[in-house]
């Protein structure tokens, strides 16, 4: 502190100084000191007055600033004990009732205040409606348009009082809305009642059916349809026209006079040749009338209305005929209660009701309202309700008729006379089978849900394509348990089913199944090609992509009902060649082939038999020395030969008329194959050979090779080993100068051949190439060689 003095002394001094050196720089300055005093004098005296008023100010401001902070204590000492007050307060009121009790003995004036105010509400409200609806009938008939102002406000009314909270406690909701549809009611029977005294004057429907509406007529219609039009437009379903209902009146009291009354066309089974055809006829007769002078009304007043493109009110007729379905459909309902006690008479009621429909779409292009899916019909209703009971009773007649195709006399015959030949020919089981499976299309192709269309493929004609199926395979069962020696060791076989495949008999069994199975197989494959199978299909698969994508099944349908019964890659948008019977056609595909392999064992046996003494009891070589064969063509075939190419010809000629050309050669292209690997090894590499043995063999199968050729042209290929085996086998021992048959085997003699095909295999294709056999091979040709006789008597070549 006491440097901080001294420091603050010396700069003093040196202020006084340099302010006495500014001032007193000369002499002549001292004379001006007393002055300069003087000056100093003044300004000590202000700064002391300056310091003096701000001592003041300082004191005044800290006296202000106590009795603020005075006040401020104050202020929240008074906050505290009035909470604490209040807090005390509240306490004594929450232990006390007297709160409560006030609320009690308040409750009851103040409910009958509300009910006061409330009785007053209700009283303007229904002064309100009253004179809503005085207004809307002082405006009628002469200006529907002004009387639904008043209609629209009451309707509007109404609508709000059912949307607010609580109004199924207001009797009021009730009343307003009975008054509105009272009211709408009225208005349209005031309007209809002038109409009706209009069509009186006319006489109407006594009028000529190319006549004209006069203007009174017209504006009566004009005024209803006026009166109608916001009805029209708000509504999410379709509304008759009010004057067509007005005009259509005396034909629904007539069609209830015909068809619902006592009288005979009323009877239910009456309904297909009576109530329908009256009902077409009667749109038919009025149709013309209808457009002709209602077309252009109709267009005119709906033009830029939300329902311009809707033709149930664009159209006359199908306005028309919106009016009259309503009798038409209280009709069928009853007719439907009585036909589900009467099986027979439902199949046929709901075969007519969708006849009907169609008639009604296609003969007025009535579509209902929906210009995309078009009008569903009465069915869709009427199945709605009874769809279970009519598939019962369509599957019921089908499987008993499938039965009794079955069990028909002739069902189990070859129907011959079903194409020309070179078709194939199946039972008339299995041409009755598709057509009764036909008509079942023809039941539900008009249905509209997938599901129903889904239950009649499935459950009616998979059930009846699988049943016949297995009747098919149970009959080539039999015929293996027959025919084989397994099969009848352990089921054994009567006398009587062994006759039955006597003869051709065997192949008429198994051509019966080749045929039926070929039939049922093209047909169904024609089917799948067809309209509405290819939309079933693409319905199908849209469903599944769509079933996948939720996981859980789709528009009602058990995944179930058709998992494996038609093709598994349903869903599949890479393959576009399949169709809805693939899995079927490739059932009764499998059954054929399985048959048509049979018939092939079946003929090897049955040749295999025919052949057996050819086999065993003809010699080929003759005592002595070899005859020298001057003529082969004067040779006639070896005795034993006889039966053989005579079973071979009846076989042709049953198979020819029975198979297709198709299958008729695959199954005897496999059958000549047996045949000639019989001969071939029991006969050409068995037998030994002479001149004129192997001239005779040649010969014998010259007729073979003939008769295959008489019903296959080009047929022979299978036995083209067989054919040059007996070329090889027949060559001559010494070279000739003329060949009478003209082959090539003149230019080789056998041991010219035999010397070279032993040689090695290289020279034995030269030989075989001179001799132009391109089936044979080496080993087989040396085998041929060795047959004949001379080569075993000259061993030493």
């Amino acid at each position: 502190m006491a440097l901080s003095h001294a420091e603050s002394g010396q700069s003093l001094d040196l202020r006084v100084e340099d302010f006495l050196d500014d001032k007193l720089q000369s002499t002549a300055d001292l004379d001006t000191l007393d002055e300069l005093l003087s000056n100093v004098e003044t300004q000590r005296n202000q700064l002391q007055s300056q310091l003096d008023d701000a001592i003041k100010e300082l004191e005044k401001a800290r006296n202000i600033t106590d009795d603020r902070n005075e006040s401020l204590q104050k202020q929240i000492d008074e906050f505290n004990e009035l909470q604490t007050s209040i807090d005390t307060r509240v306490q004594i009121a929450a232990a006390s009732d007297a709160p409560s009790e006030a609320i009690a003995r308040l409750q009851q004036p103040m409910k009958k205040l509300q009910n006061v105010e409330l009785a007053q509400k209700y009283l303007t409200l229904l002064q309100d409606v009253e004179t809503l609806r005085a207004q809307a009938r002082s405006h009628l008939p002469d200006s529907p348009k002004a009387a639904l102002e008043p209609y629209a406000r009451l309707k509007g009314l109404a609508l709000k009082l059912r949307t607010l909270s609580g109004n199924e406690e207001l009797h009021l909701v009730g009343h307003v809305e009975s008054v509105t549809d009272s009211l709408w009611n009225e208005m349209k029977r005031t309007m209809s009642t002038e109409l009706e005294t209009v069509l009186a004057k006319r006489h109407w429907p006594k009028v000529d059916p190319h006549s004209e509406m006069d203007d009174e007529w017209m504006a009566c219609i004009e005024k209803l349809i006026d009166l109608q039009m916001p009805e029209i437009v708000h509504s999410s379903t379709i509304v008759p026209l009010l004057p067509f209902d007005v005009m259509t009146a005396i034909f629904v009291a007539e069609f209830r006079f015909h068809f619902m009354s006592d009288k005979p066309t009323s009877n239910p089974q009456s309904i297909g040749t009576h109530c329908f055809p009256w009902f077409v006829t009667t749109i038919e007769k009025w149709e013309d009338f209808f457009r002709d002078n209602l077309g252009h009304l109709l267009a005119a007043k709906f033009h830029d209305t939300k329902v311009a493109e809707e033709t149930v009110y664009l159209d006359p007729v199908s306005a028309l005929i919106t009016s009259m379905l309503p009798i038409m459909r209280e009709k069928i309902h009853a007719v439907a209660d009585d036909a589900v006690k009467n099986p027979s008479f439902l199949s046929s009621f709901i075969s007519q009701l969708m006849s009907f429909d169609d008639n009604i779409r296609l003969r007025f292009n009535y579509d209902g309202g929906d210009g995309d899916k078009g009008w569903s019909g009465l069915t869709g209703e009427i199945l709605a309700d009874h769809f279970d009971a009519w598939f019962k009773v369509e599957r019921e007649i089908t499987l008993e008729r499938f039965e009794s195709i079955l069990e028909s006399l002739d069902g189990r015959k070859i129907d011959y006379d079903y194409s020309v030949t070179g078709k194939m020919k199946p039972t008339f089981a299995a041409v009755r089978i598709t057509y009764l499976l036909r008509s079942v299309t023809g039941k539900y192709d008009r249905l509209r849900k997938l599901k129903h269309k889904i239950k009649f493929l499935t459950d009616i004609q998979l059930d009846v394509l699988d049943a016949y199926h297995d009747r098919l395979r149970g009959s080539l069962e039999a015929y293996q348990s027959i025919t084989s020696t397994l099969g009848r060791t352990l089921h054994g076989a009567s006398k009587d089913q062994l006759a039955a495949l006597e003869g051709t008999g065997a192949f008429e069994t198994l051509c019966k199944v080749i045929g039926s199975s070929d039939h049922i197989a093209n047909i169904l494959t024609e089917w799948s090609d067809e309209e509405f199978f290819v939309v079933l299909w693409e319905d199908l698969q849209a469903r599944d992509r769509q079933q996948s994508k939720r996981n859980s099944a789709a528009s009602g349908i058990e995944p179930e009902s058709i998992l494996g019964r038609v093709p598994s890659n349903l869903g599949d948008n890479g393959n576009n060649d399949s169709g809805i019977f693939d899995e079927t056609v490739s059932a009764y595909t499998s059954r054929r082939k399985a048959a048509e392999q049979l018939l092939i064992n079946a003929l090897a046996d049955s040749h295999a038999k025919a052949f057996r003494a050819y086999i065993n009891k003809v010699q080929w070589t003759t005592v002595g020395d070899a005859a020298v064969l001057d003529d082969p063509s004067q040779l006639s075939i070896t005795p034993e030969l006889d039966e053989p190419l005579r079973i071979m010809q009846r076989n042709f000629e049953y198979l020819v008329k029975t198979l297709s050309t198709a299958s008729f050669r695959r199954v005897w292209h496999e059958a000549l194959n047996k045949l000639q690997d019989l001969l071939w090894s029991s006969v050409l590499l068995k037998q030994s050979f002479t001149t004129l043995g192997a001239a005779q063999f040649a010969h014998d199968g010259g007729a073979i090779f003939s008769l295959v050729e008489g019903y296959i042209p080009g047929g022979s290929g299978p036995l083209d080993s067989l054919r040059e085996g007996m070329q090889l086998l027949n060559l001559p021992t010494a070279a000739s100068a003329d060949n009478p048959d003209g082959s090539t085997s003149g230019l080789l003699t056998l041991k010219e051949a035999s010397d070279r095909a032993f040689t090695n295999n290289d020279e034995a294709r030269k030989v075989l190439e001179d001799l132009g056999l391109e089936v044979l091979t080496p080993v087989n040709a040396r085998y041929i060689l060795q047959r004949r006789v001379e080569n075993n008597e000259n061993i030493g070549w």
